[in-house]
């Protein structure tokens, strides 16, 4: 959806702040346009990738001198492994300010990781340094711990301690591990509504989360929120804006994190993220914005919000942007039940076709080279399937993958957002599947703020064709505000896309829980996001089998 106001111009900032390097480079990009894109991003590298000399230069504060809770933004752990875990906080006395109240100086932090959630049997611990350069978050990669265990942490500075978080250890990869029990989550518009579906989520008994994408929305929040409409409180001017710089996409992070829902589901359970567009911007492609700007303009903007995503997410070093580019698609292991390989659908892909509006399928979608993965990916995702000795084969992504036609006409228009708009895409990954022998896949979706269960079948326009796998779409966490049960549409999706078993458009969650014999998915839904509190019920429960790939109601 587009916002109500585009702004083409990045704002002044203070020299001394990165976002000046960015607008200079955007600057000497428009001047000399015969830069070629890979020369534009090592200028980009050069100008964002800090610290280094700014880090050697700044001074330490004294942490004593701290007078306001710096931890106002919780605690976050990620990406778990058998014997190590992201742990992730951001100082910030002062979030809504563009230096969260610390200025340019280092401050030194200890962490703490426990077996007990008093920290009476304290198991690893240490110090680490928030630099300014990196908006003082912490990125702390705890290692030498043991596999399939639950473990608390914590952050201390001067005289604070931080909330404590509850996180865990992945088994080791030749464990027969029983059961796995993970959530995925996506679409969280702050000024749509409220997060509530995260603050049950918390309260859950599931091993990890999965975050699809849109964590934020660059569109502007006004002082009352959106659709929260505020009387409490207002909040500052500088949100009522859409992202562009370095420094606004901090910001936005900051207002996000400020949360206490998803501060909540944070402390509560390790996430493993991967972004969509909103992250950045609506609908972009690769290189390609959605107002057309030119490349090396729009790059500019890419890495300033790669840079914050990574700042603001519990993500190793080996995420880290490099200016306009990060290697966010990777892969982790549940034992021999599952394998994880989380992709990254928007930096790479082929601009969409027709313009990215609904289209029939035709020659310049379906065009061979055309690509949603990029090609390195693409050989990635195939190559660590026919490696793969895992039960289950988890696809966590951002679009539909699955089919969807969206009328129900002979020849009906499809999303050109979607896979839909990049079937020869499609068409590799499942053959590349298939010849791995994959008889267990499962996508995970997120994007269309509506929940969905697909077949996955290997002729789509077939629905006797041979089943290939599930694909479970997660509803928004708010965004699209209340939703329905019944969209309007409801009617003709379902009666021009056999192959899918279940259609809600309220806001929640999906739980998904695997064994050696299947997979149950429960569509979690709240009544409402536009107020506060609303009860979660189960909308509907589907299994499919270990072997016999297919979505029969639970």
């Amino acid at each position: 959806m587009p916002p109500a106001d585009r702004r083409r111009s990045l704002s002044q900032r203070s020299p001394s702040h990165p976002d000046l390097e960015l607008r200079e480079a955007a600057r000497h990009f428009g001047r000399r346009r015969f830069l070629s894109l890979t020369a534009a991003a090592a200028a980009l590298a050069f100008t964002t990738n800090l610290p280094a000399q700014g880090a050697a230069s700044a001074r330490e504060l004294d942490a004593a001198r701290i007078t306001d809770n710096p931890f106002t933004l919780g605690v976050a752990s990620g990406d778990p492994l058998p014997t190590s875990v992201l742990l992730w906080t951001r100082l910030a006395p002062a979030p809504f300010e563009p230096d969260g109240g610390l200025a340019q100086e280092l401050v030194a932090v200890q962490w703490e990781v426990a077996s007990d959630e008093k920290f009476s049997l304290v198991v690893r611990s240490g110090v680490a340094t928030a630099f300014p350069e990196y908006h003082h978050t912490l990125h702390v990669d705890v290692d030498g711990l043991e596999s399939d265990r639950v473990y608390y942490y914590r952050f201390k500075t001067g005289t604070w301690i931080s909330e404590t978080g509850r996180t865990r250890t992945a088994p080791a990869t030749t464990a027969a591990v029983a059961a796995l029990r993970f959530a995925a989550v996506s679409c969280q518009a702050y000024h749509d509504g409220f997060f509530t579906a995260h603050r049950h989520l918390a309260k859950d008994d599931v091993d990890v989360v999965f975050h699809l994408g849109d964590y934020l929305y660059e569109y502007a929040v006004n002082s009352a929120g959106g659709a929260r409409n505020y009387t409490d409180r207002k909040l500052p001017d500088l949100f009522n804006r859409e992202t562009m710089t370095l420094e606004d996409y901090r910001l936005r992070y900051a207002l996000y994190k400020s949360d206490p829902d998803l501060r909540a589901v944070h402390a509560a359970h390790p996430f493993i993220v991967t972004w969509d567009d909103h992250e950045t911007e609506n609908n972009y492609a690769g290189a390609v914005d959605e107002k057309g700007d030119p490349a090396e303009q729009f790059l500019v903007r890419r890495a300033a919000a790669y840079r914050a995503y990574w700042e603001n997410q519990p993500l190793r070093s080996a995420q880290l942007p490099s200016g306009p580019d990060a290697q966010l698609y990777r892969r982790l292991q549940w034992g021999t039940l599952a394998q994880f390989d989380v992709l990254d659908t928007r930096q790479y892909r082929s601009d969409q076709a027709y313009g990215d509006v609904q289209h029939v399928p035709g020659p310049e979608s379906d065009d061979p080279a055309r690509t949603i993965t990029g090609a390195a990916q693409e050989n990635w995702l195939i190559n660590g399937w026919r490696a793969s000795a895992a039960l289950w084969n988890v696809m966590p992504q951002q679009v539909c993958f699955s089919q969807r036609k969206l009328d129900l006409n002979a020849a009906a228009k499809v999303s050109m957002d979607a896979w839909d708009g990049y079937r020869a895409s499609r068409d590799r990954v499942l053959a590349g599947a298939k010849s791995a022998g994959i008889q267990n896949l499962m996508v995970l979706t997120g994007d269309v703020h509506v929940g969905y269960a697909f077949d996955i079948k290997d002729v789509f326009d077939d629905p006797a064709s041979k089943t290939l796998g599930t694909e479970i779409v997660a509803t928004s966490i708010a965004s699209g505000k209340d939703g329905a049960e019944k969209p309007a549409n409801w009617d003709t999706y379902t009666k021009a896309n056999p192959h899918l078993k279940f259609y809600n458009g309220r806001r929640g969650y999906v739980r998904v829980e695997l064994d050696r014999q299947s997979a149950r998915a429960d569509f979690k839904t709240v009544s409402a996001v536009t107020t506060a509190d609303a009860p979660i019920t189960t909308a509907a429960s589907f299994v499919t089998e270990a072997g016999n790939p297919g979505l029969k109601p639970a």
